[in-house]
Protein backbone atom coordinates (compact mmCIF):
# COMPACT_ATOMS: atom_id res chain seq x y z
CA UNK A 1 0.00 0.00 0.00
CA UNK A 2 1.72 3.44 -0.86
CA UNK A 3 1.22 6.65 0.80
CA UNK A 4 -1.46 8.18 -1.65
CA UNK A 5 -3.88 4.80 -0.73
CA UNK A 6 -3.26 5.28 3.01
CA UNK A 7 -3.53 8.87 2.68
CA UNK A 8 -7.15 8.41 0.57
CA UNK A 9 -8.68 5.92 2.97
CA UNK A 10 -7.89 8.46 6.29
CA UNK A 11 -9.48 11.67 4.55
CA UNK A 12 -12.26 9.06 3.44
CA UNK A 13 -12.40 7.63 7.17
CA UNK A 14 -12.14 11.16 8.61
CA UNK A 15 -15.29 12.29 6.67
CA UNK A 16 -17.14 9.68 7.95
CA UNK A 17 -16.68 10.65 11.24
CA UNK A 18 -17.39 14.35 10.98
CA UNK A 19 -21.08 13.67 11.40
CA UNK A 20 -20.47 12.35 14.13
CA UNK A 21 -18.40 14.37 16.07
CA UNK A 22 -20.26 17.41 15.36
CA UNK A 23 -23.21 15.25 16.65
CA UNK A 24 -21.35 14.80 20.00
CA UNK A 25 -20.47 18.16 20.22
CA UNK A 26 -23.91 19.19 19.76
CA UNK A 27 -25.39 17.11 22.26
CA UNK A 28 -22.37 18.33 25.19
CA UNK A 29 -23.11 21.38 24.51
CA UNK A 30 -26.84 20.86 24.85
CA UNK A 31 -26.42 18.76 28.16
CA UNK A 32 -24.19 21.65 29.53
CA UNK A 33 -27.03 23.80 28.54
CA UNK A 34 -29.58 21.92 30.29
CA UNK A 35 -28.68 21.14 33.75
CA UNK A 36 -27.58 24.50 35.18
CA UNK A 37 -24.36 24.17 38.35
CA UNK A 38 -27.31 25.28 40.81
CA UNK A 39 -28.79 21.74 40.18
CA UNK A 40 -26.12 19.96 41.71
CA UNK A 41 -26.25 21.08 45.51
CA UNK A 42 -30.27 19.29 45.10
CA UNK A 43 -28.29 15.83 44.07
CA UNK A 44 -25.33 16.36 46.66
CA UNK A 45 -26.78 16.03 49.69
CA UNK A 46 -23.81 15.22 51.55
CA UNK A 47 -23.62 11.20 52.05
CA UNK A 48 -20.32 9.87 52.07
CA UNK A 49 -21.36 6.69 50.24
CA UNK A 50 -24.28 8.53 47.81
CA UNK A 51 -22.08 11.59 47.09
CA UNK A 52 -19.26 9.60 44.90
CA UNK A 53 -21.83 7.82 43.28
CA UNK A 54 -23.86 11.02 42.08
CA UNK A 55 -20.46 12.86 41.08
CA UNK A 56 -19.28 9.92 38.80
CA UNK A 57 -22.99 9.70 37.30
CA UNK A 58 -23.27 13.66 36.29
CA UNK A 59 -19.89 13.27 34.68
CA UNK A 60 -20.79 10.69 32.79
CA UNK A 61 -23.12 12.28 30.76
CA UNK A 62 -21.95 16.23 31.14
CA UNK A 63 -18.77 14.73 29.33
CA UNK A 64 -16.28 17.53 28.69
CA UNK A 65 -12.51 18.42 28.59
CA UNK A 66 -9.81 18.58 32.05
CA UNK A 67 -9.63 22.55 32.02
CA UNK A 68 -13.58 22.89 32.16
CA UNK A 69 -13.73 19.90 35.04
CA UNK A 70 -11.36 22.11 37.39
CA UNK A 71 -13.11 25.02 36.90
CA UNK A 72 -16.39 23.62 37.48
CA UNK A 73 -14.79 21.42 40.00
CA UNK A 74 -13.56 24.13 42.01
CA UNK A 75 -16.98 26.44 42.03
CA UNK A 76 -18.55 23.03 43.14
CA UNK A 77 -16.70 23.21 46.06
CA UNK A 78 -16.70 26.61 46.71
CA UNK A 79 -20.49 25.65 47.27
CA UNK A 80 -19.91 23.41 50.12
CA UNK A 81 -19.75 19.82 47.78
CA UNK A 82 -17.36 17.12 49.25
CA UNK A 83 -14.57 16.66 47.79
CA UNK A 84 -15.02 12.78 47.13
CA UNK A 85 -18.25 14.00 45.16
CA UNK A 86 -16.11 16.84 43.18
CA UNK A 87 -12.92 14.70 42.50
CA UNK A 88 -15.67 11.35 41.26
CA UNK A 89 -17.13 14.48 39.21
CA UNK A 90 -13.73 15.30 37.27
CA UNK A 91 -12.51 12.10 36.99
CA UNK A 92 -15.99 10.75 35.14
CA UNK A 93 -16.39 13.85 33.62
CA UNK A 94 -12.81 13.11 31.52
CA UNK A 95 -12.39 9.61 31.21
CA UNK A 96 -16.36 8.25 30.97
CA UNK A 97 -18.52 9.32 28.07
CA UNK A 98 -22.14 7.89 28.23
CA UNK A 99 -23.02 11.16 25.15
CA UNK A 100 -20.02 9.70 22.70
CA UNK A 101 -20.47 6.33 23.46
CA UNK A 102 -22.66 5.58 20.04
CA UNK A 103 -19.69 6.76 18.27
CA UNK A 104 -16.78 5.30 20.35
CA UNK A 105 -18.76 1.84 19.93
CA UNK A 106 -19.01 2.54 16.53
CA UNK A 107 -15.38 3.26 16.16
CA UNK A 108 -13.94 0.45 18.76
CA UNK A 109 -16.41 -1.88 18.82
CA UNK A 110 -19.31 -2.34 21.52
CA UNK A 111 -17.55 -4.86 23.83
CA UNK A 112 -14.39 -2.47 24.18
CA UNK A 113 -15.93 0.28 24.63
CA UNK A 114 -18.62 -0.29 27.21
CA UNK A 115 -16.05 -1.91 29.59
CA UNK A 116 -13.53 0.89 29.22
CA UNK A 117 -16.58 3.71 30.14
CA UNK A 118 -17.77 0.54 33.06
CA UNK A 119 -14.43 0.64 34.45
CA UNK A 120 -14.23 4.71 34.19
CA UNK A 121 -17.24 5.11 36.31
CA UNK A 122 -15.98 2.47 38.82
CA UNK A 123 -12.38 3.75 39.12
CA UNK A 124 -13.75 7.14 39.80
CA UNK A 125 -15.46 6.24 42.57
CA UNK A 126 -12.43 4.50 43.85
CA UNK A 127 -10.40 7.26 42.94
CA UNK A 128 -12.35 9.42 44.75
CA UNK A 129 -12.76 7.61 47.83
CA UNK A 130 -9.16 7.02 47.92
CA UNK A 131 -8.45 10.80 47.68
CA UNK A 132 -10.30 11.65 50.84
CA UNK A 133 -8.61 8.97 52.12
CA UNK A 134 -4.94 9.78 51.43
CA UNK A 135 -6.12 13.86 52.14
CA UNK A 136 -7.47 12.45 55.73
CA UNK A 137 -4.37 10.75 57.05
CA UNK A 138 -2.43 12.91 55.49
CA UNK A 139 -5.02 15.76 57.97
CA UNK A 140 -5.49 17.89 55.36
CA UNK A 141 -8.46 20.03 54.61
CA UNK A 142 -9.87 21.40 51.87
Amino acid sequence: MDVRSSAFKTYRTFLQIIPQILGIILLISLALTVIPPEMYELVFTGNPVADPIAGATIGSVAAGNPVTSYVIGGELLNIGISLTAVTAFIIAWVTVGVIQLPVEINLLGGRFAITRNVCGFFFAIIIAVLTQATLTLMRVTI
